[in-house]
């Protein structure tokens, strides 16, 4: 297959691009390195279908030629990154989604969007199933990502039950490993870079609020069964098993064999209290749940963190 991909620099997409690669598609990625790191470019330049376009994917691109699937994977994704960016963020999400729908629909490709369990927002049901609508401050600081693709998912759908462009919808939850930017803001790249650096590791609020995290192996094998399903209405793509930021905290420490203090920051406005994926519809429609445990994942991603020399 021939597939256009958005945020090929990214962390997730450098990673998709890759697996699909190896697989023997041709792959175009995009992207304009608002967050992506060119160096994970460097994965993806041996395979003979790969190909780059530096590009806004907000705007509309100039690409020639048939896909099979455009797939839209460019977003800042971190707190930190997006509310440094917040009208890129709503662009690419807004704008960005309805330029590679009308991409897709005018070449014939299906439409892949990445979405996020941000979706959910503060949630007030527990574990997340895709059937609930949410609980987002339409206003508040986050919502500039939280809103944009809720915004996003509703005009993919649009696009699909209007024009029969044939669509995916995957809501990530927290994904972790290799290839992640260390001053990206996320709490698995904070705690271990901390820790390398001999820093204290910093916890926001009391460290009694969960995540769930999945290893990006895990995250893009959903995504390549997904593409094999005609389903197009959310899926969510997460492991289920949930941690207190203190717990993760722990868990770090011990794999590194530090013994670093703790130190707590106020904890930003509308940060959800709980995150965790029901995943029963992927593993019904996909056959799908996270493999890699939280503790190997960890060591993966701290051996990948020390070659960077942090």
């Amino acid at each position: 297959m021939r597939i256009l991909l958005t945020g090929a620099a990214g962390f997730v997409g450098s990673h998709l691009a890759e697996r699909l690669l190896r697989e023997g598609h041709q792959v175009l990625g995009v992207d304009n390195f608002c967050t992506g790191q060119r160096q994970n470019l460097e994965y993806l330049k041996p395979f003979a279908g790969f190909s780059f376009l530096e590009a806004d994917a907000a705007r509309p691109l100039e690409v020639a030629g048939a896909f099979d699937w455009v797939m839209h994977f460019a977003s800042p994704a971190s707190p930190p990154r997006y509310l440094k960016r917040p009208l890129e963020t709503l662009l690419v999400n807004a704008e960005g989604t309805r330029h590679l729908l009308d991409l897709a629909r005018a070449r014939g490709a299906a439409f892949f969007l990445a979405s996020t369990s941000e979706v959910y927002g503060d949630p007030l049901v527990h574990p997340q199933p895709e059937t609930y609508w949410g609980n987002v401050n339409p206003i508040g600081p986050r919502s500039i990502y939280d809103e944009s693709k809720r915004y996003a998912e509703t005009l993919t759908l649009a696009y699909h039950r209007a024009y029969g462009v044939p669509v995916r919808i995957i809501r990530i939850f927290n994904t972790y490993g290799p290839r992640m930017d260390p001053e990206d803001g996320r709490v698995v790249t904070n705690f271990i870079a901390q820790a390398l650096r001999g820093k204290p590791l910093t916890i926001y609020g009391d460290g009694s609020q969960t995540r769930s995290f999945q290893y990006i192996d895990d995250l893009v094998e959903g995504i390549v069964r997904l593409m094999k399903v005609d389903y197009s209405e959310p899926v969510n793509l997460g492991n289920p098993e949930e941690y207190t930021m203190i717990e993760l905290a722990r868990l770090v420490q011990e794999l590194l064999g530090t013994s670093l203090p703790i130190v707590h920051e106020p904890l930003p406005q509308d940060d959800p209290k709980q995150r965790r994926p029901d995943i029963r519809l992927a593993r019904e429609l996909l056959g799908w749940e996270p493999r890699v445990p939280v503790r190997e994942g960890l060591l993966r991603t701290i051996a990948y963190f020390k070659e960077e020399r942090l």
